[in-house]
């Protein structure tokens, strides 16, 4: 049995909903009811009363339903107090990243973190958006790192978590470049000749927040999918080999652009880009979960760094108006 299918059913047992759940969990809703059945098949027993709608448990269902909770409960503990002994676990700062931005973001961001803040040990647990918020939610890291966008937002509870903005991060297409440095491939494409797509699958986050950008544009975009996966990484080699265009996090491609190796798909316009907040969270602390002194530190750090910035900001915008003003004075 996997743990999975225990956070799976006890999903299901409280939404009584195959689609709500499988899109709260982010996979395909036959494949969340291929993992439940794989876990009544574990159990030799029915959960789920099949002959009625809306879903609901069986009389199993309901016993297990509680038994699940404990079950999930302890073994969310007992790696909680694996990981406190650790040798190095008071020394160290475990980050939940989703993919790309451990591979864009974070070590830059680590760069010019350890420059004013000092050396620090770090542990990197690189997963999909949605894990990673499950990560931290379950006590498995100290600091999540990720992206954030009202209309796909990582709903945190803002009485148990404190979270400060890192950054913003574009989402556009991008294409290989010709001799030229011209896109092989150029927005929106014809309906005779659709353009190959390299897509995301649907339970990455990145393309969740590409379909939404799609929704909103007015102008019909031609695509025809060629690829798919969930990683942009892998995206980005498909589209430097020259195989379509894809979608891709504009930190991801500073040196391709750089290069001539990739170009904007989309032209000057920007009319299919979707722009995304990077934040940090980290669970607050109490006195029953009082936490890592470091991790406490760093944070005090960042609001520090984050306040000094806002006040840069502020003091350059009222510097802006007065310029303004006294312009339109002497005019």
């Amino acid at each position: 049995m996997e743990s999975k299918w225990l956070e799976d059913f006890i999903s299901l047992a409280e939404t009584r909903s195959f689609s709500r759940s499988a899109e709260l969990r982010h996979v395909t809703q036959p494949a969340f009811s291929r993992r439940i059945q794989s876990l009544e098949a574990w159990l030799a027993i029915d959960l789920i009363d099949r002959t009625s709608y809306p879903t609901r448990l069986t009389a199993a269902g309901e016993v297990f339903y509680e038994q699940a909770v404990e079950m999930l409960g302890q073994i969310n503990n007992t790696r909680a107090l694996l990981r406190g002994k650790r040798p190095t676990a008071q020394t160290t700062i475990d980050f939940a990243v989703p993919h790309t931005l451990s591979l864009t973001y974070m070590p830059k961001w680590l760069s010019s973190l350890e420059s004013g803040f000092g050396a620090i040990n770090t542990r990197l647990i690189a997963l999909n958006v949605h894990d990673a918020v499950m990560t931290i939610v379950e006590g498995g890291c100290d600091l999540l790192l990720c992206y954030h966008h009202p209309r796909q937002p990582v709903q945190l509870d803002s009485s148990r978590y404190d979270m400060l903005t890192m950054g913003k991060e574009t989402l556009r297409p991008y294409a290989r470049c010709d001799r030229n440095g011209k896109p092989d491939y150029v927005f929106p494409g014809s309906s005779k000749n659709p353009l190959p797509f390299l897509s995301y699958t649907s339970n990455a986050y990145l393309g969740r927040m590409v379909e939404l950008m799609m929704s909103d544009v007015k102008r019909p975009l031609h695509l025809e999918k060629h690829y798919e996966t969930d990683m942009s990484e892998s995206l980005k080699m498909m589209a430097l080999e020259g195989h379509g265009v894809a979608f891709l996090p504009e930190s991801s491609v500073i040196r391709e652009t750089r290069n001539r190796q990739l170009a904007r798909a989309d032209g000057p316009a920007g009319d299919w880009e979707v722009e995304m907040e990077i934040r940090l969270y980290r669970e607050r602390p109490t006195a029953q979960r009082v936490g890592k002194a470091l991790v406490a530190r760093l944070w005090e750090y960042l609001v520090e760094m984050d306040a000094a910035r806002t006040a840069r900001l502020k003091g350059a915008t009222q510097a802006a108006k007065a310029a303004a003003a006294k312009a339109g004075k002497g005019a």
